[in-house]
């Protein structure tokens, strides 16, 4: 009998080995990236404290919109790479959180490099 894996398995497992090579510092934090199928998150992640340093989403009070298409993935990219310029924030790291590199992961990553992040 074939067991078919989840696809949230794979995405962890993926996610588990591309984190055994990113790591963020206080110098470059790691830019995280997750998604559900209604909303997008980003995060900033001092891995050597385990911190936050900065984070942005789709389901903030004032930033309300639907973050299951391309146009809220470049407005939280935008949003967290102004919130980390901020702060100083200049270098990160990209951690693709085990997703393809392509539709809101991709636009959120270009519009956060738009907005002065180098990664």
């Amino acid at each position: 009998m074939i067991i078919k894996t989840k696809k949230k398995e794979i995405r962890q497992r993926v996610h588990k080995r591309i984190r055994h090579n990113v790591r963020g510092t206080a110098e470059r934090p790691r830019l995280a990236v997750f998604r559900s199928v209604a909303n997008i998150y980003a995060q900033m992640i001092d891995d050597a404290e385990g911190r936050t340093l900065v984070s942005a989403s789709s389901v903030e009070k004032g930033n309300r919109t639907n973050g299951g298409n391309l146009a809220a993935a470049k407005t939280i990219g935008k949003l967290v790479a102004q919130r980390a310029k901020e702060k100083g924030i200049q270098r990160v790291v990209f951690d693709r959180g085990g997703y393809i590199y392509h539709g809101r992961v991709k636009a959120l990553a270009d519009a956060a490099r738009e907005a002065g992040l180098e990664f």
